[in-house]
């Protein structure tokens, strides 16, 4: 994300200090913790959050494996000062710097990635950048290393179809349709990844969430 502009937190909805507040009413703990058991974070991995917002699902890697270095990046600094604030409550070394995510090698010049996680991030993006972030995210992990997205993905009945609605009208419909229809998986092999698959999806208030997981091959 190159490009100044991104969608902020809550979308046309409102400011980022209420971000937790409304993300908890999709069940995160849920979701962010079938994340974290596939991306199975082990002593001395390095792991990028890409996106990570307020620092919740960094907080949760490294609250399960306090032994991995831990790098979150937004390009949201208000978001970041509440992801630091929210580590530093908790005595927890994990590393936030502001980048874009279209842009990780440049904001990580030191760092080769073991994993890569990213949660809510992609349904808010244009499908150009939906394309440059998963290139990037290619780009900075190691040849063999894991990616593993938490975001909604395709809807797969009426009722989670209406209740994405409340997402679309808050990120826009032109970003977020994609991600309805089903389109990340494609995206991910486009970029280069391999053994993509759907290890859970996630019915929620406001719609499905899809835990996506990818190697770098």
């Amino acid at each position: 994300m190159t490009q100044p502009a991104f969608t902020p937190a809550l979308g046309c909805f409102g400011a980022g200090w209420l971000y937790d507040a409304v993300v908890a009413l999709t069940g995160e703990r849920g979701w962010r913790r079938a994340a974290c058991r596939e991306l199975a974070a082990e002593p001395g991995d390095v792991v990028v959050d890409v996106g990570c917002g307020s620092g919740s699902q960094s907080l949760m890697v490294y609250a399960l494996q306090p032994q991995a270095r831990i790098v979150g990046v937004d390009p949201d600094v208000r978001m970041l000062a509440l992801a630091r604030r929210k580590a530093e409550k908790v005595s927890a070394p994990v590393e936030f710097r502001s980048g874009m995510g279209d842009a990780l090698a440049a904001v990580l010049p030191d760092v080769r990635a073991d994993k890569v996680i990213s949660s809510l991030v992609l349904h808010q993006c244009p499908l150009p950048m939906k394309r440059a972030i998963l290139a990037s995210m290619h780009e900075v992990l190691k040849p063999g290393g894991r990616l593993v997205i938490a975001d909604f993905g395709r809807q797969r009945s009426w009722l989670m179809r209406a209740a994405f609605l409340i997402v679309q009208m808050a990120d826009g419909f032109a970003d977020t349709q994609p991600n309805a229809d089903g389109v990340l998986p494609g995206l991910m092999r486009q970029a280069g990844f391999g053994n993509v698959r759907e290890a859970q999806v996630i019915p929620t208030l406001v719609g499905a969430v899809t835990v996506y997981v990818a190697e770098k091959v």
